[in-house]
C-alpha cells in the first residue's frame, strides 16, 4: 500500500477490494478509517450497522470470502478498511437478487426465513444475523452435521450476536427450520 500525501495532514493510503461482486479502487482512503465508515461513506452501503463500536454485538459484521471457497464473518467496527485491502467482501446489500434497475426481486433464503418467522423487531441486528447464518449454511454445505448437532451448531454460530430486542428465539427457530429444510446440510447419523 502506498501512502498518499494529504494537505489536511491525514495520511491517505490506497485501497482496493471487491464488495458484493463489484471492484472498488484503487482509491485513497484515510489510514485507520474503520471499515464500517468506509462502507457507509465511500461505498454507499449503509446496511451494516454500528452497534456497540467495540466488536461485541456483531451487528456490523460482513462476510469475507477466501480464495479456497470458505468464508468468515469479520467485524467492521474494530477493523480498519485497509485490513480488507485486496479481499472479497459481502455485505447485507449483496444477499438479495436484484433486477437490472437495482430493485430487489427476491430475498435470499436466510432473509426470507427471518421475515417468515418475524425474527426481528427493530431490525438493527438483522444484517449481522443474516451474514452469520449465511456463513453457517455455506459451511454446512461443505461439512454436513447430524440432526442431533443442529441446535448446538446454531448456538455456536450465532452466540456472539446480540439482539437488544431479545429476538433470539425467533432467529434461532428460523435458522433451525432453514437448516433442516435445506437438502444436504444435515446427514444421517453414522
Amino acid at each position: 500500500m502506498t501512502a498518499i500525501p494529504s494537505a489536511a495532514g491525514v495520511e491517505m493510503r490506497s485501497l482496493s477490494m471487491t464488495i458484493n461482486g463489484n471492484k472498488l479502487g484503487p482509491m485513497p482512503v484515510p489510514s485507520g478509517l474503520p471499515m464500517i465508515d468506509f462502507l457507509h461513506e465511500y461505498a454507499g452501503l449503509t446496511g451494516s450497522r454500528l452497534g456497540c463500536g467495540q466488536g461485541v454485538c456483531h451487528a456490523c459484521v460482513v462476510i469475507v470470502d477466501r480464495a479456497d471457497g470458505t468464508s468468515e464473518e469479520v467485524r467492521t467496527c474494530i477493523n480498519g478498511a485497509h485490513f480488507f485491502d485486496g479481499k472479497t467482501v459481502r455485505t447485507i446489500e449483496g444477499h438479495a437478487k436484484r433486477n437490472e434497475h437495482g430493485d430487489v426481486v427476491e430475498l435470499s433464503p436466510v432473509q426470507q426465513q427471518f421475515l417468515d418467522h418475524f425474527s426481528f423487531q427493530c431490525g438493527y441486528c438483522t444484517p449481522g444475523f443474516v451474514n452469520a447464518t449465511t456463513v453457517l449454511l455455506e459451511r454446512l454445505k461443505r461439512e454436513p452435521i447430524t440432526k442431533d448437532q443442529v441446535e448446538a451448531t446454531i448456538m455456536a454460530a450465532l452466540n456472539d450476536h446480540i439482539c437488544r430486542c431479545t429476538g433470539y428465539v425467533r432467529y434461532y427457530e428460523a435458522v433451525k427450520d432453514l437448516v433442516l429444510a435445506t437438502p444436504g446440510l444435515v446427514k444421517d447419523a453414522a
